[in-house]
């Protein structure tokens, strides 16, 4: 049976790092009652490791395919094909029959036990061979959907991974390395350089920049000043300024800061999206659900049918014998085997095509339901975007040409180890190409404004508008800036001794791909695309106009997200959300369908998303949905075969107009169509054009 990500009854929480047990216990001590229950469709262990179940059933279709051939070899006893029809119902029954067990101790039923029944019935009858191709057939298709899912369940570690495992706090006047559960309210702990931050708290020593992407998903790392007053107690308050507060989880910069802590590991913003992710793992999808209740049902139903037709001999003159012949005829009749071999087929088949794309599926139902969207939510930075700044404009000012401005700029913050200095100095120095560039001295930084030096004897000043409030900056430039901000941009302003000679801005351009792969998901029937981001709004709406995007909302913490896609979901019926960093992960298990970016993706999005694009190629995306709704189409159809060949076997055989053999053929007939069907995706070639960098059009 498939797996879903909603689905409450999850396997055992998996073993954390010694720094990750407080998140672990917050989430976990609720949940404790949950966790000994392993999900209907869980990966089997056994003597062949994690992968017995496949094996076992490959043993099956030997001995199966040996016991058949062997029948028409003159001269060969019977009782060989029997011994080797047997060995297949073992390995190939083995895992079914100990589901059925499981699921009938629990008082519930299932098609596996139908399965199993409709085998041993045939089994009675003489038809060893249809039996165990029956078996065959529906534990190969377990096994493999069971393989493709066994690598969907390690969120929890890896969010829980992090935090820092230890803290450095200053205690009666000495620092000294604790466990992060030990952290108590109001400690002070020291944040060394390029380091994780183990708590939430505010500065109260230090100046520096924070890369918040982890967390924020903000695209430039965030700079951090003291809070004016040290000794307040800043745990209940509300509306702390995002210069002053860090986040566990997050990553220090090339400063030393010090952290008051303001909330204990148990309440960390990471501790909240581990808590945030299971609760979105332990909710039953309505299609889970249906599945659920409807093979509750089938299952008994056709038992007792099968049941009073051993008994007919009783009402109708008709000797015991031809009762039950009657009797395991409708069993076989009604055994579900196309039905079973239906979606795991197409499944298979498109997995096994998107894989050939560079796109890796985990499991059937992220397939089915990327093929319904018609709504998608993307991650800004990183998705939609580069994911790091970059220079985008240079505007001399004052008569300095555009080559000497960057000189200058590049030798002043070729000496900073700000994202946005290497930033420009990439992008100055791929502009002048091999131009010598001048010793900058005297080099100090001014925190959350710019930088100060010295080239060729003249005062340089390089840094935001703050850092010139005191200037009579003339009205055009301050307009430039502003006109520059307004478009997304973070801006600069280069000053020499008394003289404004430049305007410098920066920003996390999109992808070179992104409006292309817009315009194709519209055509694909994608109505709503929303980008959210922890960036601010104006730069937002910036991107998302140089785009396409229907919808931007920017200023969003991870839960804020969460609510953006439920918002979406409940307006929608189904979402897609599309990441890259761990701020999506509770997000993408909020959507219908998570996709993580592959190679810029973090361990987590990979981890929590049902879909990833691999290669870090967003350009896979309409080729993803359209083999998707391919596949919807195809299991639609399949099911449609495999319930109809039921519906019109069960009163056949219950008449007599068709009795055992004809329904296996039936059966093994439709099964055929449905497995060819579904091959058909293997083929499937995506008529989506797309226009390469030459200007020429291809195919995926």
């Amino acid at each position: 049976m498939k797996t879903d990500k909603k689905n409450g009854n999850q396997p055992k929480t998996l073993p954390m790092k010694d720094g990750a047990k407080t998140a672990s216990t917050k989430v976990g001590a609720a949940d404790k009652s949950d966790n000994h229950v392993e999900e209907k469709g869980h990966q089997h262990g056994g003597v062949f490791g994690k992968n017995t179940e496949l094996i076992f059933s490959l043993i099956c279709g030997a001995a199966l395919g040996a016991g058949f051939g062997l029948s028409y070899v003159a001269g060969m006893p019977e009782r060989v094909s029997l011994i080797l029809y047997i060995i297949a119902y073992f390995f190939g029954g083995f895992f079914t029959a100990k589901e059925a067990v499981q699921t009938i101790m629990k008082g519930g039923f299932e098609i596996d036990f139908l399965m199993l029944v409709a085998a041993i019935g045939a089994a009675i009858l003489g038809s060893w061979m249809e039996g165990a191709l029956l078996l065959f057939l529906f534990s190969l298709g377990h096994a493999l959907e069971h393989y493709a899912m066994s690598k969907a369940r390690k969120s929890i570690e890896a969010l829980t991974s992090l935090a820092p495992p230890t803290a450095l706090v200053v205690r009666d006047g000495s620092q000294q390395e604790i466990r992060i559960e030990e952290l108590v309210l109001g400690d002070v702990i020291v944040i060394k350089p390029n380091s994780k931050i183990p708590a939430d708290g505010v500065v109260i020593k230090g100046e520096g920049s924070v890369n918040q992407a982890p967390i924020t998903g903000e695209s430039v790392p965030v700079d951090k000043s003291p809070v004016p007053d040290p000794n307040k107690d800043y745990i209940n308050e509300k509306s702390i300024k995002p210069q002053y507060r860090v986040f566990a989880g997050t990553i220090n910069g090339a400063a030393v800061l010090e952290v008051k802590v303001i909330k204990e590991a148990k309440d960390s913003t990471i501790s909240r999206l581990v808590k945030m992710v299971n609760e979105a793992e332990k909710q039953k999808s309505p299609t889970q659900l249906f599945t659920d209740k409807f093979e509750k049902y089938f299952v008994p139903v056709v038992l007792v049918l099968v049941a009073a037709l051993c008994f007919a001999f009783l009402v109708i003159d008709e000797p015991f014998s031809k009762s039950f012949y009657r009797a395991m005829a409708v069993l076989v009749a009604a055994s579900p085997c196309a039905l079973a071999i239906s979606t795991p087929s197409a499944v298979l088949s498109g997995v096994a095509r998107a894989a050939r794309g560079g796109v890796l599926i985990k499991g059937g139902r992220p397939l089915e339901d990327l093929g319904s969207l018609n709504a998608i939510a993307f991650d800004k930075t990183g998705t939609l975007t580069e994911g790091k700044p970059q220079l985008t404009n240079v505007i001399p000012l004052n008569g300095i040409s555009e080559e000497d401005l960057l000189v200058v700029a590049i030798a002043v913050e070729k000496l900073s180890d700000h994202p946005l200095a290497e930033a420009i100095v990439k992008g100055g120095l791929e502009k002048l190409k091999k131009q010598s560039i001048p010793e900058a001295s005297k080099v100090k930084g001014i925190t959350g404004r710019g930088v100060q030096a010295e080239v060729g004897g003249k005062k340089i000043l390089i840094g935001n508008k703050a850092l010139f409030e005191k200037d009579n900056v003339p009205v055009e430039i301050i307009k430039q800036v502003e006109d520059l901000e307004k478009g997304g941009h973070t801006s600069m302003l280069v000053k020499q001794d008394k003289d404004f000679i430049g305007i410098l801005s920066l920003m996390d351009v999109p992808r070179k791909e992104a409006k292309n792969v817009l315009k194709e998901l519209s055509a694909l029937g994608i109505k709503k695309m929303i980008m959210l981001t922890g960036d601010n709004q104006q730069v937002a709406e910036a991107v998302a106009k140089q785009i396409g995007i229907t919808d931007a909302m920017g200023n969003l913490m991870p839960e804020d997200k969460v609510k953006a896609v439920q918002k979406l979901d409940k307006s929608e019926k189904m979402v897609a959300m599309v990441g890259d960093g761990v701020n999506d992960a509770p997000a993408m298990a909020k959507s219908t369908v998570g996709i993580a970016m592959g190679a810029a993706g973090s361990d987590v999005a990979l981890e929590t998303a049902d879909i990833a694009l691999m290669g870090d190629k967003l350009e896979s995306l309409p080729f993803a949905i359209g083999l998707s709704r391919k596949a919807k189409g195809i299991i639609k159809q399949n099911l449609w075969i495999s319930l109809g060949v039921v519906a019109v076997l069960i009163p056949l055989t219950i008449l007599g107009v068709t009795s055992i053999g004809p329904a296996v053929m039936a059966h093994e007939g439709s099964t055929l169509v449905v497995v060819v069907n579904a091959l058909r995706l293997l083929a499937y070639k995506n008529n989506q054009k797309k226009t390469s960098k030459s200007g020429r059009e291809k195919k995926a």
